[in-house]
Order: structure tokens, then sequence, then C-alpha cells
């Protein structure tokens, strides 16, 4: 029987396929352990804390969203970005969400849909009673776009990760979130 926790886990190839009907063009993903990253990559991805909070404390500075492309149905709203330093405008980290808008008040998923503010800060600022876990770690081999977005060569290798964010208990957002190389 499975378990809760892993039936809510979010399933890392549905996520992709919102953006990418070949998961290949964003990337390759091998799961592997905390113990496997290399420190920068641990602080950044092994934790249950927003993204938004852990990359600009590692950076030294807020981030802005680029959103890339939305996916809307009645039930979801689901977002491919870019989150960039303010300072310089450097790409730090890809992320696709899907949110259920069942879950947040009409405020709240305006604020997400204006497309003006990284999601971690509009829940922060609007005191939604959230709850975020990490649920796997990958080693990712980027593709192409992915190697575009972020300007590497090909070959390179980063990490990412999926997670769930519950409100009031209930889960309301799966994440996909890989960080740029460090």
């Amino acid at each position: 029987m499975m378990s809760e926790a892993r039936a809510l886990t979010p399933d890392l190839d549905t996520l992709v396929a919102l953006f990418y009907p070949q998961g290949a063009e964003l990337g390759h993903f091998d799961e592997v352990d905390s113990h496997d990253l290399a420190r920068d990559y641990r602080m950044l991805l092994a934790h249950d804390s927003h993204m938004t909070v852990t990359v600009e404390r590692f950076h030294n500075g807020p981030v802005d969203v680029r959103v890339l492309e939305t996916n809307i149905t009645d039930t979801h709203y689901a977002r491919k970005i870019l989150l960039t330093r303010q300072s310089d405008g450097q790409v730090v980290q890809f992320g696709i969400m899907r949110l259920d808008v069942s879950c947040v008040t009409p405020k709240v998923r305006r604020e997400i849909e204006s497309q003006q503010t990284p999601l971690g800060r509009i829940l922060i600022e609007n005191n939604v009673l959230r709850e975020v876990h990490l649920t796997r770690l990958y080693k990712v081999t980027p593709g192409p776009d992915l190697e575009k977005m972020f300007g590497i060569e090909p070959g390179q290798t980063t990490y990412g990760r999926t997670a769930i964010i519950h409100f009031d208990g209930e889960p309301a957002v799966e994440l996909l979130e890989i960080v740029a190389p460090v």
C-alpha cells in the first residue's frame, strides 16, 4: 500500500510534461541523496523551506521572477519560471510550479497570476499557513533549453528538487526547482 506522503509526492514527469512534450529538452534527472550533494547545493536544495528565501540568502540579495510560460485550467495554475538576481539579472533558478487554485483566496490567486512576484514571497506576505516538504533531490544534466536559460555549455551538471507545499494541511502546490550551477 502506498503511504499518504508518497501519494502526494509531485511526479517529476508530470510537472515536466506541462511545458515539455519531450522531457529531454529540459534535461535528464537522476535521483540522489542529500549526502551526494556538494555543500552549496545541499544548502540550496536539501531543506523544507521556500526556495525564494533560500536563494535570496545564498545570493545575498532579492530575486525577481520571470514567467516564461503558463498552463491554466479550471482547477490549476502552472507556470515555468526563472528567478533572477535583482543586482545583475543573473539567472539563479529554473522552476515549474502547479497550484491547485481551490486552495488560495481570490486575492492570493490574483497576486500569483499577476506574475510579478515569486510564489514564496506572495505566500509569506499574505500569511498563508503553509508547510514546504522536500520530496526528491536530483542530479540534473541540462538539455538544450535549460543550457540556454542558464547560459552554460553542454555537459555541465547541476541539481534540483521536487517539493510540495501544503496550505492548512492540504496539498496545494507541486514544485520542480533547479538551481543554476554554482
